[in-house]
């Protein structure tokens, strides 16, 4: 008798315990899902990003084309022309100094997300360049397809995430961000 009354406390707690792994996940799954910021809305900031860019480069690079013709000089390859370096230069800058400095582009402030560092220290140069210049190199040479990842990954991470070792957050839960 005594043996069924310990089976019958012991499935209790393997049953209590599974329950709680089971509301753990849950719970986890429900923060993962207000706190990070999905491929919807870092796709929509950055087509926002890239308008403010295209704004950048019609206001400031293309007189300067015009005028000049530099545009069409030709580097050491003939695909790399003046006007492909500067505008590449102003995309990665715009990325890069926005992110390393405010931790958000314009079109991230816009949609109120930002990125983190998952360790929750403050972004490095190095985090930044990771991310916003090796990592959207890699992404572009793979036709942006390495973005998709943020769908499928339990943080919403991107490949340029996993260089760097950041997060994409929502502003209004960055409490919960530094409870952890």
């Amino acid at each position: 008798m005594d043996n069924m009354k310990q089976d019958d406390t012991a499935h209790s707690v393997a049953d209590s315990n599974e329950a709680q792994t089971e509301s753990d996940v849950l719970a986890h799954n429900q923060l993962a899902k207000a706190l990070y910021a999905g491929f919807g809305i870092r796709f929509c900031s950055f087509l926002i990003d890239l308008l403010i860019i295209f704004g950048i480069q019609s206001i400031i690079l293309k007189p300067i084309y015009h005028f000049t013709h530099i545009d069409n000089a030709k580097l050491w390859i003939d695909y790399f022309s003046v006007g492909h370096v500067l505008d590449a230069l102003v995309f990665y800058l715009y990325f890069v100094l926005l992110t390393k400095y405010f931790k958000q582009t314009i079109g991230k402030m816009i949609l109120n997300i930002r990125v983190e560092r998952a360790d929750r220290q403050p972004l490095t140069w190095v985090d930044v360049l990771f991310r916003e210049w090796i990592g959207r190199i890699i992404s572009g040479v793979f036709a942006n397809l390495p973005y998709l990842v943020t769908i499928f990954t339990d943080k919403h991470k991107g490949i340029h995430d996993y260089f760097a070792d950041t997060v994409v957050i929502k502003n209004k839960f960055e409490k919960l961000f530094y409870l952890k």
